[in-house]
Order: C-alpha cells, then sequence, then structure tokens
C-alpha cells in the first residue's frame, strides 16, 4: 500500500499544500509556480520559455552557457512542488520541450491531468535526486514486491483469444528479460504465484540501484501504471515503446473487449490514462537534443 501511495503521492504532487499556499501571497518566493497554479486552478502567466541554466551542483561563477535547461514562466525558473528549480540536463532537451508544451497549453483553466511531464520530473528532483539509502531501498522494496506477482507471469490456458494476446505481448517480454538480464524468470498457469529465486531478486536489485533520478521515477510510474515490474523495466531500458507497453498491460482488457465490446467512458478513458502516463515515463528515459 505504502507504494501505492508513494505513485499515487508522485501523480498528484502538485496537491500538496494547495490550501496553505493559496492564502499566501503571490509575490511570495516559496509559492512556486506549480503551486500556485493548482491554487487558482487559473493560467496566471503570459510566456512560456527554455533557457538554459547552471546545474544544481554549479558553483557560482558558472557561465549562463551551462549544461542544464530549465522551463521559465514569465522569465521565471519553473520549480517543483517544494520548491527546487526544475532543472533538466541538457540531453532530456525532449522533456523540457514537452514540459514546456503541457505548459503552455493550459488555457484559462488549470487542467491537472495534463501536466505528466511535469509531476514526473518533479518527482524525479523531489523524490529520487540526492535520495538517502534507505529512501531508495523503500522504493525498490515495493517495485519488487510487484514483480513477485508480476501480471505477465500469471499465464492463462483459455479462452483463446486471451492465450493469443498473452503469447503475442508477453512472451516476446519474458524472453527479453532471461536473455537480455541473465535471469531465471518462472510463470504459472494456475492460481499459485510463481517462486522468483533469490538470484534473480538480487540482480533485479542491482538494476534499481544503478538507476538515476530520472530513471527511478519512470520506472515508479510504469510499475505502477503497467502493473508490471518487467513492463515497466523494459519501458525505461527503451526494449519496447510506451504504445507496446500499453499493449501489453492490456492484454487481458483487450481480451475481454474483443468478446463483449468496449464499454464507454471506462475502457476509453482508461486507454489515453495509461498511453499518458507511460508516455511521460518513456520520455523521461530519451535522452534526445533537438
Amino acid at each position: 500500500m505504502l507504494g501505492l501511495f508513494r505513485q499515487s503521492a508522485a501523480g498528484s504532487s502538485l496537491l500538496r499544500g494547495v490550501r496553505r499556499l493559496a492564502t499566501e501571497a503571490s509575490s511570495d518566493p516559496a509559492v512556486t509556480a506549480t503551486n500556485r497554479a493548482q491554487a487558482t486552478l487559473k493560467r496566471f502567466w503570459k510566456s512560456v520559455g527554455i533557457e538554459a541554466r547552471p546545474g544544481p551542483s554549479a558553483s557560482p561563477a558558472s557561465t549562463p552557457d551551462s549544461d542544464h535547461l530549465a522551463v521559465t514562466l514569465d522569465k521565471r525558473t519553473l520549480k517543483t512542488p517544494s520548491g527546487t528549480p526544475l532543472l533538466l540536463p541538457k540531453q532530456k532537451s525532449l522533456a523540457a520541450t514537452l514540459i514546456a508544451a503541457e505548459w503552455d497549453n493550459q488555457d484559462t483553466l488549470l487542467k491537472q491531468h495534463s501536466l505528466p511531464m511535469t509531476s514526473l520530473a518533479s518527482r524525479a528532483i523531489d523524490a529520487f535526486r540526492d535520495a538517502e539509502e534507505d529512501t531508495r531501498a523503500e522504493v525498490h522494496d515495493q517495485l519488487l514486491k510487484y514483480f513477485e506477482t508480476d501480471t505477465i507471469c500469471f499465464h492463462a490456458t483459455e479462452p483463446e483469444t486471451l492465450v493469443k494476446l498473452q503469447k503475442q505481448h508477453w512472451e516476446p517480454l519474458l524472453a527479453w528479460a532471461r536473455d537480455a538480464l541473465g535471469v531465471q524468470i518462472n510463470v504459472t498457469t494456475g492460481f499459485s504465484v510463481p517462486r522468483q529465486t533469490p538470484e534473480t531478486l538480487a540482480t533485479l536489485r542491482k538494476i534499481l540501484e544503478q538507476m538515476d533520478e530520472w530513471e527511478m521515477a519512470a520506472m515508479e510510474r510504469a510499475t505502477y501504471t503497467s502493473k508490471s515490474f518487467l513492463i515497466g523495466l523494459a519501458l525505461v531500458k527503451r526494449h519496447i515503446t510506451a504504445e507496446q507497453a500499453a499493449q501489453a498491460s492490456h492484454v487481458e482488457v483487450n481480451s475481454q473487449i474483443e468478446k463483449w465490446g468496449e464499454v464507454e467512458d471506462s475502457h476509453d478513458v482508461d486507454f489515453h490514462d495509461v498511453r499518458r502516463q507511460l508516455g511521460s515515463a518513456a520520455c523521461i528515459v530519451a535522452s534526445h537534443k533537438l
């Protein structure tokens, strides 16, 4: 439950401290753009830009031509809900561009669900940048619990449509994990939970320990969205696209849709939300210079 709470907190990080901040003067430097926007639910900025900034550990003598990017609202650097400048390495210019687009596309009223890149970058900075070892280990534990009951390790033997989708979307992921990661992954066709070896768990934990803050935030979101550690890992390692991850996470749902049809305002809403969340995870780990 703690893991789910953490992801919920990550996805709605703009909500924290809103009521208190709403009563403070808008000129207070502690009131970040994200918190102020959430407090008012109205667009208060006129222009959005991207500018070079010194990195978080840069010295005062750093030149303006630095190695980080900042999204700006009316020339002011966007900050995370904790008040930390939202700075991204220059190689993550794609992520910076998408974050800027999120804010530029807001109309009169702020749409909370339309800031997935901002919330994910904020999660990476506030929760995983310079995080204490115990904090990271706690998140690792929660993610590995998803692996122990990973969706793609539970295979049905019927109906035929479900079996076909499992073979199409799950078996290639299992083969990739076994070959690329060098781990043994057990699956089941019954109701029992497949037991994974201590060696496999140790290898996967080591992979998590080697992730930077961007990969960790993406891994957390992708795992909780897809309900699968292996789908999340394949996405973060750029073995699959966000669309492929969404298809793999919706195998059972798609099987039901093929049989019974789509439920309006349920399946279609979930369809877009899953792709928005997984898409943000894929983009935050991409390293393209535009």
